[in-house]
């Protein structure tokens, strides 16, 4: 019961009446209201009822411990605010008047409760097609469990997860800055400040077959019946299939948006004689990708110009062994063991054929080549030229291995067959003739095919020279086919 008052003599003598102090509060309760607070400015609504005996109030006053946070007002309800979060408060009421202040009404204890904390915004890092990863370290949960954090980039583009790091994809190259946010039950926390910044890049991928030109079959010049050997066929080199030589499967090219990338179709080998470089294929290439032209084949077992994609044939009447392939681009030429026909030329999928012949006999076959169908057809490329005949009459070729490999010469009349164009076939070793007669066959020329997800732009710019066709969309896919010259792509 409040302290009562029924009159008090002024200084004057006179006689006024006295308020009686209120009576505190009848009931009270109080909750917390963490919805939208921001960290550390939790809030506590205070529910009362005012004491039916004593004074009249002409206000009351809500009041924490610990902290002494107050809110003060006319009637119920009242709102304490500032509270810190994840503190545990007690409340009391009280009624005031002008004679004084009643004793304190409990409401109870709560916890404050708020939105988390901002994160501590730690490393972004990627950027490679625009997946980036950002790490941060969770601040305090404001009293709430916390249910997610959300990276938003400088972009615009945002996503969340449970925990750091949190992976987010740019669709756009550029260079971007993130920020983290967490989130419970109340709401969203004030973001971290910004990271470090990414740069995204990203990268169309290109699958590709690249085959370089075939070396040319020897011309059969001199005085002697051998036949020469089969050229070559171009290196074979491919992300859509088994490489040659046996090689796998290659990675695609990660082609980045606005780069230029060098395009070559290598040309086929000439024979020129028996003993010149103009024999071995020409390189084709694609960016970092470069086949390398097929060897040249061998007369009078002159080898110098034999090694290449896939090696040249060795040449009648003589025992030496066929030129070099190179790993993953081709195999060896054929053998020659001092019988008359030339040996094969080596193919992106098999040896060149071995000289076995009697005297007289004829030439070996080329090495077979490979089977691509990167272009949503299967075809062959990279046959190794057959050999030469190693004698005038009826002596039989040596056939062209299957992907555009020439067939060798024979009868002393007819020279060897070129390699077939853009395919990277090897050409035939040239029929003996007693003297410089019918010469080798030309190496075919290269071919450089291009096939990505249709998913993506066309390319943009096709400069140099460049003979091609395209895009021809087939399963799923935009296919570019390069048959001549150099000069560059941008995606």
């Amino acid at each position: 019961m409040s302290i009562r008052h029924s009159s008090e003599e002024d200084v004057d003598g006179i006689y006024v009446a006295i308020a009686d102090v209120p009576d505190k509060p009848a009931t009270a309760s109080s909750a917390d209201v963490g919805t939208s607070r921001a960290f550390n400015n939790g809030a506590a609504t205070v529910t009362f009822t005012g004491a039916a005996t004593g004074g009249t109030p002409n206000s009351y006053t809500a009041t924490t411990t610990p902290g002494s946070f107050t809110a003060t007002g006319a009637s119920s309800p009242l709102t304490i605010t500032g509270l810190s979060s994840a503190t545990t408060y007690a409340i009391g009421v009280t009624a005031t008047n002008s004679t004084g202040t009643s004793s304190s009404t409990s409401a109870g204890s709560l916890t404050a409760t708020t939105v988390p904390a901002a994160p501590t915004i730690g490393t972004a890092s990627g950027g490679t097609s625009g997946a980036v990863s950002v790490t941060f370290t969770p601040g305090a949960s404001g009293g709430k469990t916390i249910s997610s954090y959300t990276v938003t980039s400088s972009s615009g583009r945002s996503t969340s997860g449970s925990s750091s790091p949190v992976a987010i994809t740019e669709v756009a190259a550029g260079s971007y800055t993130y920020t983290v946010t967490a989130t419970n039950a109340n709401g969203t926390s004030a973001a971290s400040s910004a990271s470090n910044s990414v740069t995204s890049t990203f990268t169309v991928p290109v699958n590709f077959l690249v085959v370089a030109g075939g070396g040319a079959g020897a011309a059969a010049c001199g005085s002697q019946n051998f036949g020469s050997g089969g050229g070559g066929a171009g290196g074979f080199r491919t992300s859509a299939g088994t490489s040659g030589g046996g090689g796998s499967a290659e990675s695609p090219i990660n082609a980045i948006p606005g780069n230029s990338y060098t395009i070559t179709v290598g040309a086929g080998g000439s024979p020129g004689g028996y003993n010149s470089s103009t024999m071995v294929g020409n390189n084709s290439v694609f960016a970092t990708i470069t086949s390398l032209g097929g060897g040249g084949g061998s007369f009078n077992g002159v080898m110098t110009y034999t090694t290449g994609g896939s090696g040249g044939g060795a040449s009648g009447g003589y025992t030496r062994t066929g030129g070099s392939g190179t790993t993953n681009q081709g195999f060896t030429g054929g053998n020659s063991i001092s019988l008359n026909g030339g040996a094969g030329g080596g193919g992106a999928g098999g040896a060149g054929g071995n000289e076995t012949t009697p005297l007289g006999g004829q030439g070996a076959n080329g090495g077979i080549g490979i089977a691509s169908s990167i272009t949503g057809t299967s075809v062959y490329y990279a046959g190794g030229g057959g050999g030469g005949d190693g004698s005038i009459g009826t002596a039989i070729y040596g056939a062209g291995g299957q992907g555009g490999g020439g067939n060798g010469g024979y009868g002393g009349h007819h020279g060897g067959v070129n390699g077939a164009a853009n395919t990277g076939g090897g050409g035939g070793g040239g029929d003996s003739s007693g003297g410089c007669g019918y010469g080798g066959g030309t190496g075919g020329s290269g071919i450089v095919i291009l096939s990505y997800p249709n998913t993506y732009a066309n390319i943009t710019t096709i400069s140099g020279g460049l003979t091609y066709s395209g895009p021809v969309n087939t399963g799923g896919n935009k296919v570019y086919t390069f048959t001549n010259g150099t000069g560059t792509v941008t995606f």
